[in-house]
């Protein structure tokens, strides 16, 4: 999807969509776009990189399922909950940015499947208007 970098441990978006509909009309989030990145972005777009490296994630033991571009934030919050336990509360904070960051994430996936189903959607119109 893009240039975003999606891993292949990341949850489907397929379960979400209404089993009525038809299936071809919605992209799968599994396989690769087969649409060109930075169609509809005359200036580019920005890439999406990996703060944390596997080095950081692999020394904080940070479990593949939170291996993703929120990485940094799961460690902070994590060092912060180590720090202060018993007293978890004073971690409020970093679990609100970690919360934000995840929910950037998604909104970000989001967009990318829904571009990716209208061009999808611009493709069958063309193809029945010729």
């Amino acid at each position: 999807m893009g240039n975003i970098g999606l891993t292949k441990d990341h949850m489907s978006l397929e379960k979400y969509t209404f089993p009525y509909l038809r299936k071809d009309n919605y992209p799968s989030d599994r396989v690769e776009s087969p649409y060109d990145p930075l169609e509809g972005f005359p200036n580019g777009r920005k890439t999406r990189v990996m703060i944390a490296t596997q080095e950081e994630m692999d020394s904080a033991k940070v479990h593949p399922k939170y291996r993703d571009y929120c990485a940094h934030k799961y460690i902070e919050y994590q060092a912060c909950l180590k720090n202060n336990r018993p007293f978890y509360w004073r971690c409020k904070h970093e679990r609100h940015e970690y919360a934000e960051c995840e929910f950037e994430d998604a909104v970000i996936r989001m967009k990318e499947w829904e571009r990716e189903r209208r061009l999808k959607e611009r493709e069958k119109r063309q193809a029945r208007n010729l």
